[in-house]
């Protein structure tokens, strides 16, 4: 098992973001369309992120909750991109069970049927490389 660290290291490899860049103004949570269904907001991802608090975040509902819709992106005056951060992190839980892809029949598992349906295209257009 990796340390947190090598993690939270991971995940910014992955993402390609810098999160030191964050001044936590908000506007990326204040535009998230599934801000309301996420136990960790997106610019508490950054903050967790920067703490190396990786298990709470690939424990926590919101990396499934994201509508991948960069909402949150196209916000950030600093060009952080919380919603790749959220991504990566979706990508290390999916490393982490020792494959780089999801199935199509492994989605509805980790889906409730209150979720926007952009969200399981999205996961599967993302994950079925």
């Amino acid at each position: 098992m990796e340390t947190a660290a090598k993690q939270a290291d991971l995940i910014r490899e992955i993402s390609g973001v810098n999160p030191y860049k964050c001044m936590k103004c908000g506007k990326c949570s204040a535009s998230c369309p599934s801000y309301n269904e996420m136990d960790i907001k997106p610019h508490q991802f950054v903050s967790y992120v920067l703490h190396e608090d990786i298990e709470s975040l690939v424990n926590s509902k919101s990396i499934w909750k994201c509508l991948s819709c960069f909402a949150c992106v196209e916000r950030c005056p600093r060009d952080v991109k919380p919603g790749k951060l959220i991504d990566a992190a979706r990508q290390l839980v999916v490393r982490q069970k020792g494959q780089d892809f999801l199935l199509a029949d492994e989605i509805p598992e980790l889906l409730d049927p209150d979720i926007p349906q952009q969200l399981l295209v999205s996961a599967f257009r993302k994950y079925k490389r």
